[in-house]
């Protein structure tokens, strides 16, 4: 008698998720089969597709076929113009080390610092004009939070770095910040010997390959410390006494005049595509809101060399493409009630960089801030039968929806567990990010790893179409969740300060 009654109070307690799913849910799962999973990763990481670089004809054809699938299941095109791509340019440029330069101006003394002799470029973009702007030092034992509370917008940053002591841990957050507090440019000192240095500044500059967002990223720049020693005595700027401070050195720099002067070229400009598609909600107040579907269309493309040349990609990431069509054709099923609409984004140059959903994320066909959540699917068709990694669970209540949703489905015999490898920091490494750093909480469903990860032997022959099948059914199940719920997911407040870029 007791088992009876505990048997009926676990059925009423799931009876209100499971209530929801059966009447929507039921047909659109089914649709969803190892056959169609195994055909289409065999579409899509076929050798005619010549391993889906960024850009190729390959890649091109990989967002046609997609776009195909998206009409024939009767979604609304999501790209520009009507259209149901959104296409992004890439660039190849070379920066002229010769002619370009900083130069710093204090006290009547001025010295110049070429790139192809004192100084190197590290990372940004590269201005069309001269940036000339007040100079404010920064230096000293600096925290992410210090660099928050530094007045740093509109000036040129010269930081004290210190090469006789180990990098601080905090290094690369700290480098964000700063990034994020919208300088100019940022000058890094550095303080390694000439003959060290000189080892550092490249013979000639390497070709850039990358997309143009029109975006401000400023330009980050090393400077050598031992030609400005001048200089910094007319500034008033004691290098050696800022190593020493233990705590956050932040001052203006009235009389210093810092000029970055850098020459760029343009080599070559291309696009590349993003296919997008739209299952639109029915919800007069809800429909206007977004959940994203993602997965990367693209692959690395061919090496040289081999006898068998061509980077398939199956389970990397045709794999979440295949799911992702898979899973656009059983929303859009008829019976399928949904308030909030579901965007489906394939991206590509993902292996280049996260290229294309960078670009979405700064480009969006819909409006940012209507995105409520973005399930993000990389690498689902290898490894364990009957568990899958979900990454970011841990940042938002996205994670006990997930944990909710997978408990009402044993049937599917699959476990959404949490990061099994949070040393390799995935959560940075795949096209979720982008919109984590906008501020949409993200849910990354990911198999790890194994011997055939971006080797040609990563063929569709070894895909677990039927593992996969149950994985995309419980993110059926998630995205019904979502997207009917009355709120739309929180993040946790630590989490959000860590990750969003505000």
């Amino acid at each position: 008698m007791h088992r009876r009654t505990l048997g009926w109070v676990l059925l009423l307690a799931a009876s209100p998720l499971a209530a929801q799913m059966r009447p929507t849910a039921a047909g659109a799962a089914a649709t969803i089969t190892a056959a169609d999973v195994s055909r289409r990763i065999g579409i899509i990481a076929d050798d005619s597709m010549l391993g889906r670089d960024t850009p190729s004809r390959g890649l091109e054809l990989t967002a046609t076929y997609i776009a195909d699938q998206f009409r024939e299941s009767g979604l609304k095109p999501g790209g520009d113009r009507g259209t149901w791509f959104q296409r992004y340019p890439i660039s190849k440029r070379k920066l002229d080390l010769a002619r370009s330069r900083v130069m710093f101006t204090a006290g009547g003394r001025s010295v110049s610092a070429r790139l192809d002799q004192s100084a190197r470029y590290n990372q940004g973009n590269i201005p069309d004009q001269p940036i000339t702007g007040p100079a404010i030092l920064v230096g000293g034992r600096v925290a992410p939070d210090d660099v928050d509370k530094m007045a740093l917008a509109g000036k040129i940053v010269i930081y004290v770095s210190d090469y006789s002591a180990p990098i601080p841990q905090n290094a690369a957050q700290v480098g964000r910040a700063i990034r994020l507090a919208a300088p100019k440019a940022v000058i890094q000192l550095s303080n390694l010997d000439s003959a060290s240095f000189a080892g550092r500044v490249p013979r000639q500059a390497q070709e850039r390959v990358g997309i143009d967002l029109q975006m401000v990223s400023p330009p980050f720049i090393e400077v050598s410390e031992a030609v400005l020693p001048a200089v910094l005595r007319a500034a008033r700027v004691n290098t050696t006494e800022v190593r020493k401070v233990g705590g956050p050195v932040v001052r203006n720099l009235p009389g210093l005049t810092v000029r970055v002067e850098l020459k760029d070229s343009v080599l070559s400009a291309l696009t590349a595509p993003n296919t997008v598609g739209i299952v639109e909600g029915s919800d007069p107040a809800l429909k206007d809101e977004y959940l994203v579907y993602s997965a990367h269309m693209d692959h690395i493309g061919i090496t040289p060399g081999k006898a068998d040349s061509i980077n398939n990609g199956a389970d990397d990431d045709a794999s979440g493409t295949a799911g992702l069509v898979e899973l656009a054709e059983a929303f859009s099923r008829p019976g399928v009630q949904l308030k909030r609409s579901i965007v489906f984004l394939a991206v590509s140059g993902e292996e280049k960089g996260l290229w294309g959903s960078r670009y979405y994320s700064e480009h969006p066909t819909v409006p940012l801030e209507k995105i409520v959540a973005n399930i993000n699917i990389d690498m689902i068709g290898r490894n364990w039968e009957d568990t899958i990694v979900a990454i970011g669970k841990e940042h938002s209540d996205l994670g006990a929806t997930l944990n909710r949703v997978n408990a009402a489905h044993p049937e599917l015999r699959m476990k959404a567990v949490d990061d099994r490898w949070p040393e390799e920091r995935f959560y940075f490494r795949s096209d979720h990010y982008n919109f984590a750093r906008k501020g949409v909480p993200i849910l990354f469903f990911f198999n790890g790893v194994h011997e055939d990860y971006h080797e040609v032997s990563d063929s569709p022959e070894k895909i677990g179409s039927e593992k996969e099948a149950r994985i995309l059914k419980l993110l059926l199940y998630l995205g019904l969740e979502v997207a009917n719920a009355r709120e739309r997911p929180e993040w946790k407040e630590e989490s959000r300060a860590e990750i969003v870029e505000e």
